[in-house]
């Protein structure tokens, strides 16, 4: 008989009050949020959502961009139409979660946010902020004119890719199952460029996560406004192609970026799991971003509810620890304000002011 007990996992721990107290008194914003689709549990409700309205309450989250994420797949003029289909389904759902004037359910009080300002005035009220954006930009096939429907949903960023190449740029993870080579147009195609001005002119912050080396630094060039890689993390401390390295980390400072540290396990240390990884691996990629490129050009983001998640900050309810660890690593309040959201508003506004449409 084998008397050896499987080990527990670990035990996550709990902010001072001290941490708590600087938390409470951020504007927090987690830049990169997945929603259930097509059904989940009600995000009014404290359920198994990684990120729901209760969470972010006890967690003192108080706003989040929540993605209308879309799967790439192969593509057709009937697939790509499937895709923006279901993006502006996602957004329209994604609106829901936030009441009309931000009035209060379930003791509740969530609004819509589509600029920066309104995400301030949102926290300054006491709201919870719902920022809603889109993740990959197969959402619009070869059709431009689908972007303004997507800002017109309420869209405030575009990620170009996601895993597998589409038209407008290729992927840091090529699908062979969808008949990827390494390497189709070599970073951004032409319609791809294209994109890029056309939100520019629209005022969508362009999101350069998932996209390949290649293609990012050239959209980190050619993009008028800065661009900024809403849940990457450091290539340097684990080589995944997800990550950025330092060449692309100097970029987003050269051109003014934000690259918004993810909790994504694999991100934050080869291979492994959620149990492995701790707040002080999460923070060791916030102080080598910040350390090489500045604290203007780093944030934070979980992932939550597509593949993020580790010790200590298991989901919305635990953000507090980020606040903890961070303040234990030297951070004063200012500094947690420009990593907590106050350098994505900084591109949100500067991409605000260069739309002309």
């Amino acid at each position: 008989m084998n008397d050896v007990m499987p080990a527990a996992p670990p035990a996550d721990p709990m902010p001072s009050p001290m941490a708590m107290a600087i938390h409470q008194s951020l504007l927090t914003l987690d830049t990169h949020i997945d929603i259930p689709w097509p059904d989940g549990p009600d995000p009014l409700l404290d359920g198994k959502r990684r990120v729901d309205l209760p969470k972010m309450i006890r967690g003192g989250l108080r706003a989040g961009c929540f993605a209308a994420y879309v799967p790439q797949a192969k593509r057709s003029a009937e697939t790509e139409a499937a895709g923006f289909a279901r993006a502006t389904a996602m957004l329209e759902a994604i609106r829901a979660m936030g009441r009309p004037g931000g009035h209060s359910e379930n003791g509740i009080a969530a609004r819509v946010a589509e600029n920066a300002d309104a995400i301030e005035a949102a926290w300054r009220d006491g709201v919870i902020a719902i920022v809603p954006a889109v993740e990959n930009g197969f959402a619009i096939g070869h059709e431009l004119g689908r972007l303004a429907a997507l800002r017109q949903g309420g869209a405030r960023y575009l990620t170009l890719t996601h895993n597998g190449h589409n038209a407008l740029a290729d992927s840091a993870i090529p699908r062979s199952d969808l008949g990827d080579a390494d390497v189709e147009h070599g970073g951004l195609s032409a319609l791809g460029r294209a994109a890029i001005a056309e939100l520019n002119r629209l005022g969508l912050v362009v999101d350069v996560a998932h996209v390949s080396r290649d293609g990012m630094l050239q959209a980190a060039a050619c993009s008028r406004t800065p661009v900024v890689s809403t849940h990457s993390c450091v290539r340097a401390l684990c080589d995944h192609p997800r990550n950025m390295d330092n060449e692309q980390l100097d970029a987003l400072r050269d051109t003014g970026g934000v690259i918004q540290i993810t909790a994504v396990a694999g991100f934050l240390r080869p291979g492994a799991k959620p149990d492995a990884v701790t707040l002080g691996d999460f923070a060791d990629h916030v102080d080598y971003a910040v350390q090489r490129i500045g604290i203007a050009h780093v944030g934070i983001s979980s992932d939550f509810d597509g593949g993020g998640g580790f010790v200590g900050w298991r989901d919305a309810s635990q953000s507090a620890n980020i606040t903890a660890i961070l303040m234990e690593r030297g951070y004063g309040a200012a500094e947690l304000a420009l990593l907590w959201g106050g350098n994505f508003l900084r591109v949100l506004r500067l991409a605000e002011q260069e739309a002309t449409g």
